[in-house]
């Protein structure tokens, strides 16, 4: 077992190693990428496939839809798929089969529907899957992709945060290229310069703090899903924004991070920067910090991971330093926000740790978000679950993406079991 789990860690922090070298590798050879470009999807009707599909629709003759997939919101993904002109679309829930193959009945787009139907959609040929389906549903979808070895746009934290060394090996042995969506992750990579990974002293991600930065504890057991949503400065669906105002965002973001990079976990810091323009910044040892800047808009990073090693026009605003006139910084204030804590505990935990936590988190933002839960108990659950797993001898590492899927159940059903003494 333990010979496995080292050959496992070897080949994770190898295909870190190997991302970030590939930004040397490649440079300058962007004009080697075919046209048009296949690209596939998965979760087109959230906020990064609608930007996504914005950005490609601006220069359509470069760009052939392969296959768009959604969970539920069939409306909305048939008008995407005629409007792009896909070769196949995908509802998840099998349920709603026949209205998805009705809305698209004499257009010559195939429908699908179903969790093997997503996972077919995923592993068609293509250049570039936007892998943007929120939570664990992305995980079997997003490994389809990487299987075929194709470039991975990587939007679905889940993928490193739950079964982040499984993942990884399937990446080196597929040869599948990643890039990082995440603003945070997508600056961090835009801000490496190709040295060794001994000259980075650590990378520094940057949090906005969310809607709730200044409120007080008593304030915040009071809080409503309304105004957890409301974040101050992106547009994003009510589960991230959740985990936004809780920082649980950015703790799973670290995970993300440490699996991405080149470096140890004490090497990844958080700060907390209200105006979100900083979104990461890299340290090196000769006491040089390079920043990736830009207005919040999340079509700048997937605009990023669309065009690379080049870059492409997006029409987002041009940041205006002089009319911004002060940037602030401050330390993440863990008492009151503990979800951060737990994350980075997660981390150095190991094994299935990261896994429970997203498992969790899962569960109870749905349920303060479906107004059973208190906005203060969605840390104090995720908490309890982990404890409780641990003391069961849950956390042993995953090995395979059954193992962590079996564990990512085992670890909702504690959620709940304490969501429902809790409610």
């Amino acid at each position: 077992m333990g010979e496995i789990l080292d050959k496992a860690l070897g080949m994770a922090r190898e295909t870190r190693r190997r991302n970030v070298a590939c930004r040397q590798r490649s440079a300058g050879q962007a004009e080697l990428n075919p046209r048009p470009r296949r690209i596939s999807v998965l979760g087109a009707t959230g906020s990064v496939g609608l930007s996504t599909l914005d950005l490609i629709a601006r220069d359509s003759a470069d760009w052939q839809v392969v296959a768009l997939t959604a969970h539920r919101n069939v409306a909305e993904l048939a008008a995407l798929a005629r409007k792009h002109r896909a070769e196949l679309a995908v509802i998840g829930d099998p349920r709603l089969y026949g209205e998805l193959k009705e809305r698209l009945a004499g257009t010559g787009i195939a429908a699908a529907a179903g969790e093997p139907a997503l996972i077919e959609a995923a592993g068609r040929r293509a250049d570039i899957v936007m892998a943007a389906i929120v939570g664990a549903a992305g995980l079997k979808p997003t490994l389809a992709a990487v299987r075929q070895g194709t470039r991975i746009a990587l939007a679905n934290k889940e993928c490193l945060v739950s079964a982040g060394p499984v993942f990884l090996a399937a990446l080196e042995a597929s040869g599948a290229q990643l890039l990082p969506v995440d603003s945070e992750h997508s600056a961090a990579f835009q801000a490496l310069d190709g040295t060794a990974p001994e000259r980075i002293e650590k990378i520094v991600l940057t949090a906005s703090g969310g809607p709730f930065r200044n409120w007080s504890e008593a304030e915040l057991a009071k809080a409503t899903p309304e105004q957890a949503i409301k974040h101050p400065n992106w547009s994003m669906g009510p589960k991230i924004s959740v985990d936004s105002a809780t920082l649980m965002n950015k703790g799973l973001e670290i995970i993300e991070a440490y699996h991405l990079f080149p470096v140890e976990a004490g090497q990844l810091e958080v700060v907390v920067h209200p105006q979100s323009v900083v979104h990461a910044m890299v340290v090196y040892t000769d006491g040089s910090v390079l920043a990736q800047l830009g207005c919040p808009d999340m079509r700048t990073p997937i605009a990023y991971s669309l065009a690379w090693p080049g870059r492409m026009a997006a029409p987002v605003e041009r940041l205006d330093l002089v009319k911004m006139g002060t940037l602030s910084f401050e330390a993440p204030d863990l008492i009151r926000f503990p979800a951060l804590r737990l994350a980075r505990e997660s981390l150095d935990r190991g094994g299935a740790a990261p896994t429970v936590l997203n498992a969790a988190n899962e569960e109870a933002v749905a349920s303060f978000l479906s107004r059973n839960l208190g906005f203060l108990e969605i840390a104090q659950v995720v908490e309890e679950t982990l404890n409780q797993c641990e003391r069961a001898g849950m956390l042993a590492e995953p090995e395979t993406l059954d193992a962590v899927l079996d564990i990512d159940a085992a670890a909702r059903e504690v959620a709940r079991s304490l969501l429902r003494s809790a409610i």
